[in-house]
Formats: C-alpha cells, sequence, structure tokens
C-alpha cells in the first residue's frame, strides 16, 4: 500500500520498536556515564536520530511507536519523555527478541518495524528517505525484512543473502507473538528460522551505515555526519583550533582538535593538541583510532 507521491503507508496494522537497552559494553567508558542510545552523532542523541527517522513515516508517539530501556534507563526514560510507550526491564537486558517479547501485548496484532538504536544511518534526502520506507512498499504482512548492504565476505557468519544487517526490520505479528518476554536474540529466534523457510527478504540500503559499537566506530559516525569541515553547536566556546570536528553544546575549546568529538558542556584545555578521540567533561579523553 503507497500513499502520497508513492510513500508506503504505515497504515493502522503497524507499530515500531527502538531497542535501547543495551549495555554498550563495547564502547566503554563512554558507556559508563551514559547508555549508548544517549551518544551524540553529529550533535544529537541516536535514540533522537531514530525516533525522527520513524517520525519520516508517520510513526510517532506512545500508540504507534515503543521504546525499550535497561541500563542506565532513567536516562532513556527522561530522554523519551511522553515521544514513546516505555518499556523498561528489571534487572539485566533482555536482548533483542526479549525486548519484543515483552512488548507483545502493546504491539498486539500489528506487525513492527524493529530498529536498534545505535544505529547510524545517513540522513534521508528527503523524508521519509529511501530506506526504512522501502522495507513497507509492497509488504505482504506475512515475511520478515531486513534493511541490508552487501557484505565484504558474502558467506561471511552473520549474514543473510549475502548483505549485513543496518539497524532496521520488519516483523509479522505472527512471529512476534510467540516471542517470549526473557532473553533471546532476533537472529535465532525470528531470522534465521524465517530465511530457513524462505520467508526472509533483504531491502538493499543505499547510503552509509555505521554500526555504533566501538569508539573508532562511533567516531567514523560523528565524522561523517560532521562532512568535510566542523559541526559546532551555536552554545559552543570555540577560540582554538577545529578542524573535522563536532564540538557539542556548552563546550568550551582553547587547543587544538582535529578529527574528533567534543561532547556537550566537555573542555578543550589551552594547551591541548587532541587528534582521534572523544573528549567527555575534562577528564575523560576516549582514544578512537580508525583504520
Amino acid at each position: 500500500m503507497t500513499g502520497p507521491e508513492g510513500v508506503p503507508s504505515t497504515a493502522d496494522g503497524l507499530c515500531a520498536v527502538v531497542l535501547a537497552a543495551g549495555e554498550g559494553t563495547r564502547l566503554r567508558p563512554l558507556t559508563e556515564r551514559v547508555p549508548k542510545a544517549l551518544c551524540p552523532v553529529g550533535n544529537v542523541p541516536l535514540l533522537d536520530r531514530a525516533l525522527a527517522r520513524l517520525a519520516g513515516l508517520g510513526l510517532s508517539g506512545p500508540d504507534t511507536v515503543a521504546v525499550n530501556a535497561c541500563y542506565l534507563g532513567d536516562q532513556v526514560v527522561e530522554r523519551v519523555g511522553t515521544r514513546a510507550h516505555l518499556s523498561v526491564e528489571p534487572g539485566s537486558p533482555l536482548g533483542t527478541a526479549g525486548g519484543v517479547g515483552r512488548l507483545r501485548d502493546w504491539i498486539d496484532g500489528r506487525g513492527v518495524l524493529v530498529g536498534n538504536a545505535d544505529a547510524y544511518l545517513s540522513d534521508p534526502a528527503a523524508p521519509p528517505g529511501p530506506d526504512i520506507a522501502a522495507l513497507l512498499d509492497g509488504w505482504d504482512g506475512d515475511s520478515v525484512r531486513l534493511l541490508g548492504q552487501p557484505a565484504s565476505d558474502p558467506t561471511a557468519p552473520g549474514t543473510f543473502d549475502g548483505h549485513v544487517f543496518t539497524g532496521f526490520s520488519l516483523l509479522p505479528w505472527r512471529l512476534v507473538r510467540e516471542l517470549p518476554a526473557t532473553f533471546g536474540d532476533l537472529v535465532r529466534a525470528v531470522w534465521r528460522p524465517a530465511e530457513a523457510a524462505g520467508r526472509l527478504d533483504v531491502i538493499p540500503f543505499p547510503g552509509t551505515f555505521i554500526d555504533t559499537g566501538t569508539p573508532a566506530d562511533y567516531l567514523a559516525a560523528n565524522l561523517h555526519a560532521a562532512g568535510d569541515g566542523c559541526l559546532i553547536d551555536p552554545t559552543a566556546t570555540v577560540t582554538g583550533d577545529c578542524h573535522r570536528c563536532v564540538v557539542g553544546a556548552g563546550a568550551t575549546v582553547r587547543g587544538t582538535v582535529s578529527r574528533s568529538v567534543i561532547w556537550p558542556q566537555a573542555s578543550v584545555g589551552d594547551e591541548e593538541h587532541l587528534r582521534d578521540v572523544i573528549r567527555v567533561g575534562v577528564d575523560l579523553t576516549v582514544p578512537a583510532v580508525t583504520a
């Protein structure tokens, strides 16, 4: 089903879940201070990027969008506010399948678009863009769809039809209703069984995708968001030199910064020369050397 100008219609039978419960262990020590879903990329928290992308499809508000939380969950809850339905998992995170399973009563018969909050996707040229919308276009309501890009090694473990997963999938209710609210992942619980049954389709994503799981990849996502120059929040104070970097709200840069991310309210002293790092506050500098 399509809406105006060929944009796939969300209709009444679809909802969305943004997964934001994980601990982000590979991104430590950044994630010792904030959950990975709230780490800023291009001065916008990853979670906000995901919610904005869904809003471009007409999916917004607690009736149609849910966010799960667990690790440092109070920060996620505060950030989401009333923008989405919240599912706060007690104890340890339930994984991608368990997180969706815990939301079965809320999903209640609908197909569900599931997105990883930590997936960085290049901004669409025009909302809602060619990527997530393509997952909905012509969907039969019964098959499983993944957004993907061709893998460098199409036969490598973790690939689907020669593609790597790029952060969003579309699941039918018939499979969601079987998911228990216990720890599990969608790869084993849903995607591989659907693939074996010939009911999994990979929809190509033509843009830039970066899994922000490591400091190096997190830096790469920020540099992509900044383009060829610097992305400096208007409330930042910069009296030093900046070269291809991202500087957050209220940050202060007096030294030299190159290919780096300066978090909101962080500071760089007069004599400091930072390159390929993430600076948080005044006391944390995380190396993020990219290949």
